[in-house]
């Protein structure tokens, strides 16, 4: 069987939750996606971080009262991807050189340096989806 026949017949795994745009919104994420890892036998590292920052981002910089934000997970083939979609597409992240003595503003370069790869998708406005992918494992079949 060659690779692409593996990854047709590999399933597709999804999850998807809304959260509060608040610190306590974006543990959520956090926990609720560690959890999806482990039952999709998936390392939890860096993909717990990813979901981290993706989420914590959308709580400090995409948070509109009353509109929560969406976590994405799935996983087709050898690639999860994750993505967390706000409503402040007004606002497209960017990451930027903090100074060196600041606390926060890292985010972006820790997305960059531990993702396969990253972007922003302009959505319906106000709506924008932050996504990382990393190269997994295929997970295996479940009875």
């Amino acid at each position: 069987m060659n690779q692409k026949s593996a990854e047709l017949m590999s399933p597709v795994r999804h999850f998807s939750v809304q959260l509060s745009p608040t610190p306590r919104g974006a543990r959520l994420a956090r926990l609720l996606a560690t959890e999806q890892f482990r039952s999709w036998g998936l390392p939890l590292d860096p993909a717990r971080l990813l979901v981290a920052e993706l989420s914590n981002n959308a709580a400090a910089h995409g948070r509109v009262p009353g509109r929560d934000f969406r976590l994405v997970l799935y996983v087709v083939g050898d690639t999860l991807r994750i993505e967390v979609t706000d409503t402040r597409g007004e606002e497209l992240p960017e990451p930027r050189t903090p100074a060196p003595d600041a606390e926060s503003g890292r985010g972006l370069l820790l997305v960059e340096a531990l993702a396969d790869r990253w972007g922003v998708t302009e959505d319906r406005f106000p709506r924008k989806t932050v996504w990382a992918e990393l190269r997994v494992a295929p997970p295996g079949p479940t009875f």
